[in-house]
Order: structure tokens, then C-alpha cells, then sequence
């Protein structure tokens, strides 16, 4: 069986992001456009589907680390907060479009509540396996000589 951890990330989040996207399983908040994803950050996002792809990012991130909350993954999507000529230090991401992607998440059934943050219910594991193995297939097909791996 394919799971998350046979398929590169970048392919998985993409395929994810586009079954969000296709099949209307979240919907971007109406201030995705004008929001920047954290304290760190000069500029909001260029892509205009970035919002799916943060949400499939979020999805992959709870399957792989388990029960999780929003602040650990703050501090994931974080990065450099850089402050000219003092030392850099590290910033969380945005607490509200994480929340969002969440809430989602959670309402159309991928993500569940446990007592100790978040986990990936048994639909949004199906979902993200399923999209893996398409992925993979894709990939083989692209590149004959990775079955071997």
C-alpha cells in the first residue's frame, strides 16, 4: 500500500492541494488575499492558490507528526524573522491561517480533535493515500527506472 512517505512532498502537496481545489473541499477565506503567513514575511502570497496549498501542507504535517495544535505548527510554517542589523531570530507563522485551513479541514471530515491537538481522521488519511498512490503511478510512468526504489 502507498503512503505519504513513498512520494516526494512537493508532488503530494500539489496532487492534494488541486483534489481540494477540484473537488471544493475548502474554500479560501475572503482576507486569503490580502494576508501575509507570518510576522516574518514582507509580502502576502504571489500564487493565488496558495490556500490549498497550506491546507494539504497542513494535512501532510498532522498525518506525519500525530496529534499536533496550532502552535507546533506555528512554529513549523514559521522561519527568519530578520531585524536588520540584529541577530535574526525565529518567527511562528500566522495563527490564522492556520486555524483556517484547520477549521476546514475539520469540518469536511479529514481532520478529527483529540484530547492532545489533531489528528488525520480516517477520510483524510484514505484521501492523502490514495492521492500518494496516484502520485507514484504518475511518477513511474514519468520515470520508468524508479520501481526499484
Amino acid at each position: 500500500m502507498t503512503t505519504l512517505y513513498d512520494v516526494p512532498a512537493d508532488a503530494l502537496i500539489k496532487n492534494v492541494a488541486q483534489k481540494l481545489k477540484d473537488e471544493n473541499i475548502v474554500e479560501p477565506p475572503e482576507w486569503s488575499a490580502q494576508v501575509k503567513t507570518g510576522v516574518h514575511k514582507e509580502l502576502s502570497p504571489i500564487d493565488p492558490d496558495w490556500f490549498y496549498i497550506r491546507c494539504a501542507s497542513v494535512v501532510r504535517r498532522i498525518y506525519i507528526d500525530g496529534p499536533v495544535g496550532i502552535s507546533r505548527l506555528r512554529s513549523f510554517y514559521g522561519g527568519k524573522n530578520r531585524r536588520g542589523t540584529a541577530t535574526a531570530t525565529h518567527a511562528k507563522g500566522s495563527g490564522s491561517v492556520i486555524s483556517a485551513a484547520v477549521q476546514q479541514l475539520e469540518k469536511a471530515g479529514l481532520l478529527k480533535t483529540q484530547k492532545q491537538g489533531r489528528i488525520v481522521s480516517p477520510a483524510g488519511r484514505s484521501l492523502v493515500d490514495n492521492v500518494a498512490h496516484e502520485t507514484k503511478a504518475g511518477l513511474l510512468e514519468q520515470y520508468p527506472g524508479l520501481e526499484k526504489y
